[in-house]
């Protein structure tokens, strides 16, 4: 590998890139949209916007200890913002998170992360994450998996768990019969306890009640909406103005959830993949975190639908 003055200079590389960045897109300060390397394996951020570390301690929980610069807010809460949790094939669950496998990082030429969980007796397949900012607000998040046997319904859990001051969950769901609109639902208890946004016609959803997420430890019984209009939901802070989104493609993700308003996790979750994985074969899904002040609904539609149709062009066709 690198001599310590080959790394020094891969750094001052990517720091470098990360500043022209910024001074081209016109801000008075320079964005450092990269993550550098911190102690005890972890890696830190200073987006201007965002500041924070990812593998805090050498651990694959996401992002933790993210403040929102401008306002002096924490965003996150118990178990990070865009980790992976629970990992899923039909009826089996591997493990209880896939925060808690052996994983390594690596820093990346143009300062992101990629985090892999290598494939294991108990799991035939290895994942990764690959960590990069889009903007010094937007963070992508590319989960990659390649199978070592046939994976049947594979699903990855992407969950982030926010502060307290983030009390309201929505999940964006189809507005009123005829209407053709989209409108953003807020997760009242009156709904359920766990809720699980789907689209009806989407045959990847039966494999939420494919006996999954019954399996102990901390079974779920999800209260099933079959109204999701795109895998798009957020939290908005209560004092701040701030807006916490998590956004994917529908190619990728098949479900979202959240726990009720007033619920101690405070937490968003995606469904990616939901489909067969063959022996051999490897598949990546993308999901994105935009921390932005005082968005309204229709300002989270238009990044959403910017966002869908970079991560997939219409001549790109779904997997």
């Amino acid at each position: 590998m690198f001599g310590s003055s080959a790394k020094h200079w891969v750094l001052c590389v990517i720091t470098a890139m990360s500043l022209v960045a910024g001074l081209v897109a016109g801000d008075e300060t320079p964005r450092r949209l990269a993550f550098m390397p911190g102690n005890q394996g972890e890696y830190t951020f200073d987006t201007g916007v965002l500041r924070g570390t990812l593998r805090a301690k050498g651990t694959s929980r996401g992002l933790s200890s993210v403040v929102h610069v401008p306002s002096e807010t924490r965003l996150d809460g118990s178990v990070g913002i865009a980790g992976h949790y629970r990992v899923f094939t039909t009826n089996k669950r591997y493990g209880t998170a896939a925060w808690d496998w052996p994983s390594t990082a690596e820093l990346q030429p143009d300062g992101s992360v990629r985090t892999t969980w290598p494939a294991a007796q108990d799991r035939p397949f290895e994942m990764t994450a690959l960590y990069r900012w889009a903007d010094a607000k937007t963070l992508d998040v590319e989960t990659t998996v390649t199978a070592r046997e046939d994976l049947s319904k594979f699903e990855s859990f992407f969950a982030s768990y926010f502060d307290k001051a983030f009390p309201s969950p929505y999940a964006c769901v189809t507005g009123p019969a005829g209407s053709g609109e989209s409108t953003f639902l807020p997760g009242t208890k009156d709904l359920g306890d766990w809720l699980m946004f789907t689209q009806q016609a989407d045959e990847r959803t039966r494999v939420i009640q494919d006996g999954r997420w019954l399996l102990e430890p901390n079974p779920v019984s999800w209260a099933v909406r079959p109204n999701l209009e795109a895998p798009l939901c957020l939290r908005r802070g209560q004092t701040n103005g701030l807006t916490a989104v998590v956004m994917a493609s529908p190619q990728d993700c098949f479900a979202v959830a959240t726990p009720s308003e007033g619920d101690s996790h405070y937490s968003l979750y995606l469904s990616l993949f939901g489909r067969d994985i063959k022996a051999c074969e490897t598949v990546t899904a993308h999901a994105r975190l935009v921390i932005a002040n005082a968005l309204s609904d229709d300002e989270v539609l238009t990044l959403y639908k910017r966002y869908t149709s970079e991560t997939y062009p219409p001549q790109i066709p779904r997997p």
